[in-house]
Formats: structure tokens, sequence, C-alpha cells
């Protein structure tokens, strides 16, 4: 008997084509991507055609290339469990209110959709997304790297991988700011008059484009925002809610490369050193029992 697709640590191409809602014909390459988390698995919708270049080679100027094939879009499946109806258009509910305050410019669009799944078990609502692809670079907000050094290093990224830039290293810094400016404030906006915050702490979940654009391509954990002062854990038992804050404040930095307001409801709740203090804790025993400390 098959497991649970969602209990597995990695899936492939032909974990995805068994699936009771996929044509096992399905005219795509699934590929586990490398970003995976505790939430979803989530593979590269790839075309056959690019994966046979990627593995065969093309001929280039008298070179044979191997570039590497790009994702058409990004298949998401959720690990949650959803008990009813009602659970699965609650976790879509929250995907759109990130949508209203950040897409179309500072996300990755995705479309989400409530199969039946036919699990080892029985029939199970599982959730699962078709996500649009973003290419570009990791932003992580937890680098050493401050302003000075994180967007001039993020420049010469892009030159030396071969990706065409347009603007000089000035004006590329400086369209990363004002977009970085904006995405800021509309994360604000949400956290004050939706409630709610996206994931921006784990690596990999923010990605700069080779155009000087900034978008938010992990939406599996998007949390609500309590000023209480007990602090929020998530379905894991992470404090998600105070770390994509402190998240944010890092991007405002680095990405800004200003002092932060702390007189800002958000900073100053939030960071305040006594809870930063307690954060850590629960950040540390988070961790040791990921670990089995």
């Amino acid at each position: 008997m098959r497991e649970d697709i969602r209990n597995r640590s990695a899936i492939s191409h032909a974990d995805v084509t068994a699936l009771n809602f996929v044509r096992s014909s399905a005219p795509f390459v699934f590929r586990r991507h490398y970003r995976q988390g505790l939430r979803s698995h989530i593979m590269e919708v790839l075309d056959p055609s690019d994966v046979n270049v990627e593995q065969n080679g093309k001929m280039i100027a008298g070179v044979r290339c191997f570039p590497k094939a790009t994702p058409r879009r990004m298949f998401r499946i959720f690990r949650a469990r959803l008990k009813t109806l009602e659970n699965a258009l609650f976790e879509i509910g929250r995907v759109k209110i990130v949508e209203r305050y950040l897409a179309p410019d500072f996300m990755a669009r995705s479309t989400e959709c409530i199969v039946d799944y036919q699990r080892p078990e029985g029939r199970d609502l599982m959730l699962c997304g078709f996500q649009e692809y973003v290419a570009g670079q990791i932003v992580d907000p937890w680098t050493v790297l401050g302003a000075t050094d994180l967007l001039p290093a993020l420049y010469e990224n892009f030159s030396c991988q071969g990706n065409p830039l347009s603007l000089s290293k000035g004006h590329w810094i400086e369209t990363v700011r004002q977009k970085g400016y904006r995405f800021i404030n509309q994360i604000k906006r949400m956290i004050s008059e939706a409630g709610h915050i996206p994931d921006l702490a784990g690596a990999g979940n923010l990605i700069i484009t080779v155009s000087g654009g900034i978008r938010l391509v992990d939406i599996n954990n998007i949390s609500g925002v309590s000023y209480t002062p007990s602090i929020d854990l998530d379905e894991k038992g992470y404090p998600v809610c105070d770390k994509s804050i402190e998240a944010l404040s890092l991007i405002e930095e680095k990405i800004l490369g200003g002092p932060l307001d702390m007189k800002e409801d958000v900073y100053q709740w939030f960071l305040h050193p006594d809870r930063r203090k307690a954060l850590k804790a629960k950040e540390v025993s988070f961790w040791k029992r990921q670990v089995g400390g």
C-alpha cells in the first residue's frame, strides 16, 4: 500500500502522476524543487523538450551547452490535513489576503485547487496550487551582509551568471530600493489593515529578479498578527509571526539601507527587547524538537 504522499519526505515524477487527480500521461515532467519545507511538496513543472536539452545539450557557436530547464509552473502539494471543506476555504482565503496586498508586482501568483485525494486509508480533501515561476536570486534576511554589501553582491551575481542587466549597478540598486520600499509598505498595510503576514523568515521565500523586482514566492504559511503578550506558534510549533516581523525589519534595513523607525507600532511591539528574549527561547525550543533534542 502506498504511503500518504503528504507524509513522504520527498516525491518524484512517478509519485505525482500516480495521484488519482493527475493524468498518468501528463505532458510534463515533474521534478522536485530545491525549496522544500515542512508544509508542502514543491515540484517544478517542466517541458519534456527542455529537460531533453538539459540532459543531452545543444550546440551554441560550436560548443555543446547544457542549459537548465526552466519551470513553466510550480506545483505545490500542501501537507496539512483538511478536516472539512471550510478548513480548505479558510486556507485559500488567507492566500487571497496576501494577493490583495502584494499581487501582481510583489508575489508569485498561485491558483489554489481543492482536490479529492485517494489516500491509502480512503478519500480525503487536499489543497494544491499551481504557482507562477519567478527566476532570480534569493534574498535571505538572515545574511550577515548589510545594505552596502548585499545589493552590490546580488548585482554582481547576476552578471556572473550570464543574466543580461540593462541597468547600471547604481540604477539597479536604486530600482531595488524603490520597489523594496513599496513591498515593505504593502506588508505593513497587510499587518495593520488585515491582521496577517506571510512567512518572510524562511530562506528562499523572497526573490530579487534581474529587473530589480522583489517577489514573495512562498505562500505556504500565512499567520495572523495579534498584539498580545503571548507569542503565537503555528501548527508546527514555530513562532512564525514574530520571526516574520523580525525578518521584515532586516529586509527593511538591508534593502532600504536606513535605520528602522522604532516608533512604528509593529516594531515597537514585536521588537521590544523583552519580547525578543522570549522569542529566542521559543525558537530554540522549536529547533531542539526538530533534531530530537
